[in-house]
């Protein structure tokens, strides 16, 4: 990487370390347990928590060249390559899934991303799940006038995303003893266990259906590291149904949760994290005494 491309990502302007802040709340003081809340979506305001910690990396090693990622019509990960790109003035490509929409208005989420610059390529569902396929992707590359592009894949969790989050741990070594983060892709997951001390624990929250991520999360820790790191286990009782459903219960508990500690609360990840620390707190399942971190990755749609 040339000092070029570490003065581009500088004058982002992380905030980095993010904050670490106590929050009082009954449901854990009543059981011995401290909450803390490591509020990664004050990193940067366009690059959101997670965001940050798994393309900022991506992009110093893209050094310059087209980006070209994937995500579905309201990807926050293609928001925040779009944004990225508008400010360090990179060409990015956007391949999105559904050639439907194609003909159809840009939902908010999509114009923001062209209002940045970025190229979207709609592609049908059949050639989107085969995008890994290097016949399919050489031709995506080709169709976008892109064959030069530096590749991210869908929500940007490759071995040097992975690595990036790895600082995520680093920064909560000797402040908590459970360390809580609600899981898509497990990129974030795979790299934080990496970063914490020994002793500390990672716990995943994941918000989809499926029980693949033990699977995935380990894939991406021998991509990044050869081997497995850290300690750190999945429960996957609080997806409501899967990626992007909720119920009427968690949005209550998300509008209780804002109105007790003044935080807006995230309801697709940060809300079934917190809902499920809630509920295993109650379960008895972390021993009084315990320091509980968990990961604000994002904040509600403006």
């Amino acid at each position: 990487m040339s000092s070029h491309d570490v003065t581009d990502l500088a004058a982002l302007r992380p905030r980095l370390p993010s904050p670490l802040v106590e929050v009082e709340d009954e449901r854990f003081d009543r059981r011995g347990v401290r909450l803390l809340l490591k509020r990664d979506d004050l990193v940067h305001p366009e690059l959101i928590g997670n965001k940050w910690r798994k393309l900022a990396p991506n992009l110093a090693v893209a050094a310059g060249r087209p980006v070209l990622t994937f995500g579905g019509a309201y990807s926050n990960h293609l928001r925040a390559t779009a944004a990225a790109g508008r400010l360090l003035g990179l060409r990015t490509v956007g391949v999105v899934r559904g050639q439907e929409l194609a003909d159809r208005p840009l939902n908010p989420s999509l114009a923001r991303c062209a209002a940045d610059g970025m190229r979207l390529h709609f592609v049908d569902r059949a050639t989107y799940r085969r995008k890994t396929e290097s016949d399919t992707l050489t031709a995506i590359l080709r169709a976008t006038g892109a064959e030069d592009a530096y590749v991210v894949p869908e929500g940007g969790s490759n071995e040097t995303a992975v690595r990036g989050c790895r600082a995520l741990g680093e920064e909560l070594r000797g402040h908590a003893d459970v360390v809580a983060v609600a899981c898509g892709t497990g990129g974030t997951l795979a790299g934080l266990a990496a970063g914490l001390a020994p002793g500390q624990r990672a716990l995943g929250i994941p918000v989809l259906r499926g029980g693949f991520l033990t699977a995935d999360t380990e894939a991406l820790q021998i991509r990044a590291f050869g081997s497995l790191r850290g300690d750190w286990t999945l429960d996957d009782r609080f997806h409501c149904g899967g990626y992007a459903r909720t119920t009427p219960e968690l949005h209550a508990f998300a509008d209780d949760f804002e109105e007790r500690h003044g935080l807006p609360v995230e309801r697709l990840y940060v809300a079934k994290l917190l809902y499920g620390l809630v509920t295993l707190t109650g379960e008895g399942a972390f021993p009084r005494g315990t320091t509980l971190a968990a990961i604000v990755t994002g904040r509600p749609e403006s």
